[in-house]
């Protein structure tokens, strides 16, 4: 299965920042116990390669994600530590290009006409809308999908998205997934609240809208 359409089939993509690398295997086992084979571990901690290592050998039936990638090194750590995708806050046109480059699925951050414009002539179709909710939300998202439908963009909205709106978020055709963090809040996993964890998961995953892409 190619990567955007794994991504799409979960629906939801739990953004995680770890701060002990020994927390990767139960969390995915919460995930995992909740319905979801998909984690995006941001790299913005000293635990994240490691995490995104142990992640990848012990849960190869994952997607496994890398976010918060700003910088060329911290693009080539991810992939080097088993991320099979990225996701960026911004659009930086040098990591666009090198993980072009590496063939590597690189998702930018856009939040206006002109950054999915630049994004586009890029070449990049899925992108990162963030953040969502500050910038407008599902009524922005849709002013900014409709002069941009034709040339296929689609967008992985995060930033603010929860239990309460993720319905309204996954059943705008142009979302392919949303990304959200109130699943692993980083004070369910300083409790180690795995249970909580699954219980969210469980909910989130229930809540789902039908996929019109993907019935």
């Amino acid at each position: 299965m190619k990567i955007i359409e794994w991504i799409e089939k979960a629906r939801i993509i739990p953004i995680v920042s770890l701060d002990k690398e020994e927390d990767a295997i139960p969390l995915c086992n919460a995930l995992n116990a909740g319905g979801l084979q998909v984690v995006e571990i941001t790299f913005r901690t000293q635990a994240a390669s490691e995490a995104l290592r142990i992640v990848k050998r012990e849960f190869p039936g994952f997607l496994l994600g890398s976010g918060t990638i700003t910088t060329l090194k911290e693009l080539e750590g991810c992939v080097s530590a088993g991320a099979q995708f990225a996701v960026a806050p911004g659009l930086n046109p040098a990591i666009v290009k090198k993980a072009q480059e590496m063939g590597f699925p690189f998702f930018p951050g856009v939040c206006t006409p002109t950054e999915v414009d630049s994004a586009l002539d890029l070449g990049c179709a899925i992108l990162k809308f963030f953040p969502s909710e500050i910038m407008g939300g599902v009524k922005m998202l849709s002013a900014i999908y409709a002069p941009f439908k034709h040339r296929g963009v689609r967008f992985i909205p995060t930033g603010g998205i929860n239990a309460k709106n993720l319905k309204d978020y996954l059943s705008l055709p142009c979302v392919l997934a949303i990304g959200g963090s109130w699943l692993v809040e980083k004070s369910l996993i300083q409790d180690k609240a795995w249970n909580k964890i699954t219980e969210l998961t469980q909910d989130a995953v229930n809540a789902c809208p039908m996929n019109i892409n993907h019935p």
